[in-house]
């Protein structure tokens, strides 16, 4: 018995990783159809920015802390303060800012989206668009998909501002950093590209989120409970794919942009 269960737990699981990858293709085919549903987009774009831009903002000042004062510290014991300013700041651009953008929009949005489509699901409310010859996925998920694109890509510029302020005031106040040094280092090294990349890793990440949680909450168990466990399926599965996305779009952005200066 234990010998047939595992076979079968994996084509259980390329099963869902495929209906998980046509549900993206569609919404991805989807997108640029009419009819476009405008209305419904500008109502999911605010839902997304209330739930989540307070969060952000508190979640981004003591993260660009952190890394100011563990580079700060850093750079003092191999005598390379001068570069405090671009490692602080390249590394939240890069890195710190499109991550925490991804979890909230994921953590806070995406599972309210999850428990919103569950619960039209156990309704039958799916069903019954589906008789009347409406596209469930181009009426419902492709709005909410691109509100979450919209939304991480708009945080991202947000957390990435907060966050090298904060951390050009730890450094500067807390740390006795010069101002001078830490604007020069990072005008020295960082350059538009890492800006861009950042921009690209929230929209991807914006899409993931927004594609899972979509298929979590048309895909729940019966009943309520199977919604709430949907829930927390949806941000556990995001967080598991943004990090492993986040290690293939860094190691080619390594690879085809040069650093600075070289």
């Amino acid at each position: 018995m234990s010998v047939e269960a595992g076979p079968n737990v994996g084509l259980r699981g390329l099963a869902q990783v495929g209906r998980l990858t046509s549900l993206a293709w569609d919404v991805g085919r989807l997108m640029f159809r009419r009819p476009f549903q405008i209305r419904e987009l500008i109502q999911q774009c605010w839902f997304f920015a209330s739930v989540t831009i307070l969060p952000t903002a508190l979640v981004s000042i003591p993260f660009g802390a952190v890394i100011a004062l563990q580079l700060g510290s850093l750079t003092q014991q191999i005598g390379a303060q001068s570069f405090i300013g671009a490692a602080s700041a390249l590394a939240i651009v890069q890195q710190a800012s499109p991550l925490i953008t991804a979890l909230l929009v994921a953590g806070a949005g995406g599972s309210a989206m999850c428990a919103d489509i569950g619960a039209r699901k156990i309704r039958e409310e799916i069903d019954a668009m589906e008789v009347l010859g409406v596209n469930p996925i181009q009426r419902l998920i492709v709005p909410r998909v691109l509100a979450a694109m919209i939304v991480a890509t708009l945080l991202n510029g947000l957390v990435s501002v907060v966050g090298v302020c904060g951390g050009y005031f730890f450094n500067v106040v807390m740390q006795g950093g010069t101002p001078g040094a830490y604007l020069a280092s990072f005008n020295a090294l960082a350059q538009l590209p890492d800006l861009w990349i950042s921009e690209i890793k929230a929209v991807v990440y914006g899409f993931v989120a927004g594609i899972v949680a979509a298929y979590r909450g048309l895909n729940p168990s019966s009943g309520p409970k199977g919604v709430g466990e949907a829930v927390n399926q949806t941000v556990v599965i995001t967080f598991l794919l943004l990090f492993l996305i986040n290690v293939v779009i860094t190691g080619i952005y390594l690879q085809v942009v040069p650093p600075k200066g070289m």
